[in-house]
């Protein structure tokens, strides 16, 4: 489960990108982060990510509390949290099985190891038989895939995306987002932000609406689906 209790935001500029938001999301569940420009969902998925600190507040991501996590235990921490980003940031001159294959590199792992879960991350998004083929020939919808692909090499619990469909007509916006849904079908966490409202419209998830740096509405976007009530969010509104 992830929760955010009391969290604010601020970064050394100044700007206060997140005041007092509260939510959560349960463990396999598929939710959008939706809000203008600016009104903070990248700041949530950057703290989701560990990739930033809350100013205040605790924000707690399948049982640890990164706001008190140590330094030596970030990166284990990040592990366990793919990202994709909105403009795939691949490596434009390695081939998609390189791409795929970093976060294995970066961790030591077995050469044999790596091979059979490259090819297992492709198959699962569709691009078996793709591995020696370099990003810039393949289309910007196959290209977000490869970097999907990369985000959940390391069979990571959460997968969070920021922006995944900003770049891509609505056919090849689809295409990605089942391939997000697939992934929650078998238990991992998905967390995605979008102006598209379409989109969140047509899969039916939960949508946590974040406007002015708050989320607007009940805390957390409602209720996920047979989840109780946290006593001690509600206790501290």
């Amino acid at each position: 489960m992830i929760v955010f209790d009391r969290v604010h935001k601020r970064y050394p500029n100044g700007r206060e990108a997140l005041s007092n938001v509260s939510l959560r999301i349960a463990p396999g569940e598929m939710v959008f982060l939706t809000g203008r420009s600016g009104a903070g969902k990248s700041s949530v998925l950057k703290l989701i990510a560990l990739l930033e600190r809350p100013t205040r507040g605790t924000v707690t991501v399948n049982g640890i509390n990164t706001t008190t996590l140590r330094s030596r235990g970030v990166p284990a921490f990040r592990r366990q949290v793919g990202v994709v980003f909105q403009d795939h940031k691949l490596l434009m001159d390695r081939p998609v099985f390189d791409n795929v294959a970093l976060p294995l590199v970066v961790a030591d792992t077995p050469l044999r190891e790596i091979d059979r879960r490259v090819r297992a991350a492709l198959d699962q998004v569709g691009l078996l038989g793709k591995e020696g083929v370099l990003p810039s020939e393949l289309s910007i919808g196959e290209q977000q895939r490869v970097g999907i692909a990369r985000a959940v090499i390391a069979r990571p619990p959460v997968l969070i995306a920021d922006e995944p469909t900003g770049n891509l007509d609505h056919g090849l916006a689809l295409e990605v987002m089942r391939v997000f849904k697939r992934f929650q079908e078998v238990g991992v966490t998905v967390i995605i932000a979008t102006h598209d409202l379409g989109l969140v419209k047509e899969f039916g998830q939960r949508e946590i609406v974040i406007e002015n740096g708050q989320v607007a509405g009940p805390p957390g976007g409602g209720p996920a689906d047979g989840l109780p009530p946290l006593p001690a969010l509600q206790a501290r509104r």
